[in-house]
C-alpha cells in the first residue's frame, strides 16, 4: 500500500454527481483553498457503503463549520450513483446524500491512491485529508468489511487546523479543548508533567 502522506494528492478529471446531476469534469483541483476529505468505498448498492455515506452527510455541517469539501468515490458509473441517490434509506439508498460522488469506472483514481483491490476491481475503504494546498495530510485504509469512524475524521481533522493556527502537535487521543505542545523536549516534559495518567 503507497504512503501518499506528504504527497499532492494525485488529481484527476472524472464523472460525478454534484447536487444530483452528472458533471462531466469533476476534479480535486477546483476545491484548492479548501480542506478535502476524499474517501473510496467499495460499491453502490451494497452493504456497509450505505451507512458509511449516511455517517458522511451526518456529520456534514461539522465538515463545513471547517472549510471542509467531503467527496465520496466509487467505480461504479454515474448513472448508478444517480440510481442510488433515487433509492430511499429504507431500502439501502442512499437518498438526500448531497455531497459529490466520483465515478471511477476505470478504475484509475483507485490506481492512482493505491486502494484497488486488483482481483476485485473494488477499492477498499480509503480516506485521505488533504490540506488547503492538496497535500494528503492524513490516509487510513479500512478491509472491505471495517465501515469508518466518521469522529475519527473530523478529530483528525481538527488537529491539522489546530496545528497550522497554534504550531502546537497534537498527542494521542486529542481532542478540541485538549492540551497540545510545542514540539520541543521541553514542550514535551511540560505536556508529561501537567497531563493525568
Amino acid at each position: 500500500m503507497g504512503v501518499l502522506v506528504g504527497k499532492s494528492a494525485p488529481d484527476f478529471k472524472a464523472k460525478a454527481v454534484v447536487n444530483g446531476k452528472i458533471v462531466n469534469d469533476f476534479s480535486l483541483s477546483r476545491y484548492k483553498g479548501k480542506y478535502v476529505i476524499f474517501f473510496f468505498y467499495p460499491l453502490d448498492f451494497t452493504f456497509v457503503c450505505p451507512t458509511e455515506l449516511h455517517a458522511f452527510q451526518e456529520g456534514l455541517e461539522e465538515f463545513e463549520k471547517r472549510h471542509t469539501q467531503v467527496i465520496g468515490c466509487s467505480v461504479d458509473s454515474c448513472y448508478s450513483h444517480l440510481a442510488w441517490l433515487n433509492t430511499s434509506r429504507s431500502k439501502g439508498g442512499i437518498e438526500g446524500i448531497t455531497y459529490p460522488i466520483v465515478a471511477d469506472l476505470k478504475k484509475e483514481i483507485a490506481t492512482a491512491y493505491d486502494v484497488l483491490v486488483p482481483q476485485e476491481g473494488i477499492a477498499y475503504r480509503g480516506l485521505f485529508l488533504l490540506d488547503k494546498e492538496g497535500i494528503v495530510r492524513h490516509q487510513v485504509v479500512n478491509d472491505l468489511p471495517l465501515g469508518r469512524s466518521v469522529d475519527e475524521a473530523l478529530r483528525i481533522l481538527d488537529a491539522l487546523i489546530y496545528f497550522e493556527n497554534n504550531g502546537e502537535v497534537c498527542p494521542a487521543n486529542w481532542q478540541n479543548g485538549k492540551k497540545a505542545f510545542k514540539p520541543t523536549s521541553e514542550g514535551l516534559e511540560k505536556y508529561f508533567a501537567t497531563a493525568k495518567s
